[in-house]
């Protein structure tokens, strides 16, 4: 063992690292803090917390053991390396992330199972427990979060394994519990709040949560020393990145008429967006699939089993409400009040700048994919029609839905040549309409057979009740994806079944251009108009029954 070592082993408080032989003058200026310069007697010393996780310490220590002396504005100034913090001018610690300049890393992980878990969060002193060998439950960590959160919480009495081993240990281990590392995340893994903190929020308070751990320097000093060890270890600065980060809202069947327009014009346009608001406009992009054309002479038709259906122009206030910043027109309602009908709608869309996709006044223009790209995240959203009537699909010279049987393997050519392309492709389908969680047999193999071709997200957007959803994971040779069958209801009027009632709100988060997790939000319509979040027993409820829905 070096000299060096085998003082943070046995705790020695005489000098790692010899100063240098030349006398120091005494109260030398040697580099800027918080932008003034600060006075040190002596030599620059430095020292290691002994809650350091390794190999990072190694790593650390060896650097430092490296670099005799540091230039200083006063020119060059021994660098000695102590193994007491309190005899150090600058030390190197293990702390939450944000606090403050000098941070080398930060590392944040998960607490995750299964993905058909019904469970959302877990309480930090039951994870604890779980570490340290008690609870209720066994506790599954990675190697990199068994070092990272060794010092905090010393050593973990689970066991340690690989990620790819971990999700296989956790679906053959009822009741078991995972910590992965965020960027290591995939769609197959449920992601726990772990006292209400989401790991997965777009708005995440990173000095906040429980399992994010930083490898900082603070003190006289950490101005010179931060910069040199960020270049000696060589680690990216985080796993969690916000810059990188996108999430992506997508919602069921919209379409403001009947019961659901009445009840907005008795209580406001605003009112089927009053509860569900504030969390769909949180999402970096918020996805709405409009069944109806919009009209300025739209009049509310209420009458029972009413199939013609339109929304009046000034509804738009209720999607732009939740945040809608893309409108996908699969619908099979689309030209309902007829081909003009249709061309108003896609003029106000014009008109007022909303992107849209699925629809168009030509084939190309329906067929043809949107493009988007936040935070360095790029994607194509496709939108096909696969329902009847034929009067709803797009012609050669009519405006419709891209009816997708007609011009399929031109589709499908399209979505392999968008994967080469961009980062995510989505392609939402409007199908056969049932009311069942469970997708049909051809339902299942279309599906698939689009993430065959290379897309990463498959929903369905014509069930009136939620559906199974089917995740893939990083292992796999088309990477990680996301099949939902069918997300229900969102502004629609069927209340006259529970299951009608429920809806899902699909919360993916994408990260480095890969999917990284999906989050199931529920809720349920009531007052015709208005969905609320569900309670817990009703979010069991839904989650078990499509959970059990899921096709082999």
């Amino acid at each position: 063992m070096s000299l060096a070592l085998l003082c943070l082993a046995s705790g020695c408080t005489f000098l790692i690292q010899p100063p240098a032989r030349v006398p120091l003058p005494p109260a030398r200026q040697f580099g800027p803090v918080g932008g003034s310069l600060e006075l040190i007697d002596g030599p620059i010393t430095v020292a290691l917390a002994p809650n350091l996780p390794d190999p990072y310490a190694k790593q650390i220590l060896n650097s430092l053991l490296e670099t005799p002396q540091l230039l200083t504005s006063s020119g060059p100034q021994p660098l000695i390396v102590l193994d007491q913090l309190e005899n150090a001018h600058a030390r190197v610690l293990v702390s939450q992330p944000g606090q403050g300049d000098g941070m080398l890393f930060e590392r944040f992980y998960a607490v995750v199972a299964p993905f058909a878990t019904v469970t959302d969060d877990i309480p930090l002193t039951e994870l604890q427990q779980r570490w340290q060998g008690f609870g209720h439950g066994s506790l599954m960590i990675t190697p990199d979060a068994a070092a990272m959160l060794r010092g905090p919480w010393g050593a973990p009495a689970g066991p340690v394994v690989g990620v790819t081993a971990l999700l296989d240990n956790l679906e053959h281990t009822p009741g078991a519990l995972g910590i992965v590392a965020f960027d290591q995340l995939d769609p197959r893994f449920k992601v726990l709040t772990v006292d209400g903190y989401n790991l997965l929020d777009n708005h995440f308070d990173t000095t906040t949560y429980p399992l994010g751990i930083a490898v900082r320097v603070e003190g006289v000093g950490a101005t010179l020393l931060t910069p040199l060890l960020r270049q000696r270890l060589a680690l990216p600065a985080t796993n969690r990145d916000p810059s990188a980060l996108t999430t992506l809202m997508m919602t069921g069947v919209t379409a403001m008429s009947r019961a659901t327009a009445a009840m907005m014009e008795r209580k406001g346009v605003l009112f089927p967006a009053a509860i569900i608001s504030a969390t769909l406009a949180a999402a970096d992009i918020t996805h709405i699939s409009n069944e109806v054309p919009f009209l300025d002479d739209c009049v509310v038709n209420n009458t029972v089993d009413n199939l013609v259906l339109c929304s009046h122009t000034s509804y738009w206030e209720a999607l732009a409400a939740v945040g809608t910043d893309i409108v996908g027109l699969s619908g099979n309602h689309v030209n309902d009040f007829g081909r003009d009908g249709a061309r108003r709608s896609l003029q106000f869309y014009k008109d007022h700048h909303i992107p849209i996709y699925g629809s168009g006044l030509t084939i190309e223009e329906a067929c043809a994919p949107l493009h988007w790209e936040h935070n360095g995240n790029t994607f194509a959203f496709f939108a096909v029609l696969a329902f009847g009537p034929s009067t709803a699909w797009v012609t050669e010279s009519e405006p419709g839905a891209c009816y997708y049987y007609d011009r399929k393997e031109e589709i499908l050519a399209a979505v392999r040549q968008a994967a080469q392309e961009v980062d995510i492709v989505s392609v939402e389908l409007q199908y056969v309409e049932t009311y069942f969680p469970y997708p049909t047999a051809e339902q299942v193999i279309e599906f698939r057979e689009l993430r065959e071709a290379g897309v990463d997200i498959v929903t369905g957007v014509q069930s009136h009740v939620p559906q199974a959803l089917e995740p893939y994971g990083n292992d796999d040779e088309h990477g990680p994806s996301m099949i939902a069958y069918g997300l229900g209801n969102f502004f629609f009027d069927q209340m006259w079944s529970w299951e009608t009632r429920t809806e899902l709100y699909i919360r993916h988060t994408i990260y480095q251009g890969r999917l990284l997790n999906t989050e199931i939000l529920t809720g349920v319509l009531e007052d015709f108009a208005q969905p609320r979040w569900a309670e817990p027993t009703e979010r069991a409820d839904i989650l078990q029954r499509i959970f059990a829905a899921a096709p082999p």
